[in-house]
């Protein structure tokens, strides 16, 4: 099975020891954004996976470049040309205070590429399965249009496309709601993956869900799949993630699928002393596109798809760096954190 991913890649700025931006002199510099920490998580278990974006022509980008390659995945479909590196500023939060991302992302290099520039029959040569999210479409005009290219064109090919819809409200600023956008990718897709905020803010699809209360009711993201699924009746499956998020360093984590036939649910973590959940979602979706690959039953697909993204929220960056031991020892219940010897 070989996956290509495709979206922005971003120079991550992050205050290190949780402090406040700016608050010392030190910065950490590193990458990540949302397709690329898919493609990681995948290289990672062993897939043949490619990564497509845009990419500025100067050491930055090279440096990406060479970053990614160092997990192993296939970088050579990469443009680079005009435009500068996508930044996004991270200031970790802890107990009751929130993280807070800023992003500083206007006129990247992949924000201002050319729709017509792309030769997307190259660029899918060869994948079966192809990935991207809500964000890439958020960016700008012309990366909409990138988009929708690609998951057209994906389609027409009869690749198995997969979408993390991941609403972020700070990036829809070019004149475009995201449910005007989001609902015409959908049509595209056979594999959603979402959380409640997302279903609800970019397809507008709604249901009654406390999010606060600290208990989520199974019952009701039944109910949130059912209306997507009625909705796109090409779309095979979606999958919700559960976050109850008790403070910033601890939250409940687990996930459902819905594939139309049967409703699932997984087991469900207590995280604590959480290190970094930025890049948490991805995880879960790199896990999800694992599993439903490797695994027989769709129950194991989403246990490891949970578990792996449990592992993330104890690895400071975006990128998920474990293996596909790491999970499947998770798993199988061994969540002691002894020291292996």
């Amino acid at each position: 099975m070989k996956v290509l991913t495709f979206g922005e890649i971003m120079l991550r700025l992050c205050a290190p020891y949780h402090e406040r931006l700016f608050q010392s002199n030190m910065i950490e510099a590193t990458f990540g954004g949302g397709e690329a920490n898919v493609a990681v998580s995948l290289a990672n278990y062993g897939m043949d996976v490619q990564y497509f974006t845009v990419l500025p022509d100067n050491p930055i980008g090279d440096e990406c470049i060479r970053r990614l390659r160092g997990f192993g995945i296939d970088t050579h479909k990469i443009i680079q040309g005009k435009g500068r590196m996508g930044i996004y500023f991270l200031e970790p939060g802890a107990n009751q205070l929130p993280s807070k991302t800023i992003y500083d992302r206007a006129g990247s290099a992949v924000a201002i590429a050319d729709p017509e520039s792309i030769d997307w029959d190259r660029v899918f040569e060869g994948v079966e399965w192809f990935h991207i999210t809500g964000i890439t479409p958020a960016i700008s005009e012309t990366a909409m249009q990138l988009s929708l290219d690609a998951v057209k064109k994906a389609k027409e090919k009869g690749i198995t496309v997969s979408c993390d819809l991941n609403y972020r409200k700070n990036l829809w600023k070019y004149g475009k709601k995201a449910a005007e956008v989001m609902r015409e990718l959908v049509k595209y897709v056979d594999v959603a993956i979402a959380n409640e905020e997302d279903v609800q803010k970019a397809l507008e699809i709604k249901i009654d869900v406390d999010v606060e209360s600290g208990k989520l009711d199974e019952n009701k993201y039944k109910e949130l799949g059912d209306k997507v699924l009625s909705a796109y009746p090409d779309l095979k499956m979606i999958a919700i993630t559960l976050r109850e998020s008790h403070s910033a360093d601890h939250n409940g984590w687990s996930a459902c699928l819905n594939d139309r036939k049967q409703f699932y649910v997984s087991k469900k973590y207590e995280i604590k002393d959480i290190i970094d959940r930025v890049g948490g979602g991805d995880a879960f979706a790199g896990g999800l596109i694992y599993g439903l690959n490797h695994y027989d039953s769709r129950q194991e697909a989403l246990e490891f798809a949970v578990a792996a993204s449990c592992l993330k929220h104890s690895i400071i960056g975006d990128f998920n760096r474990v293996t596909k031991s790491d999970v499947e020892k998770l798993m199988s219940g061994d969540g002691s954190g002894r020291v292996q010897r």
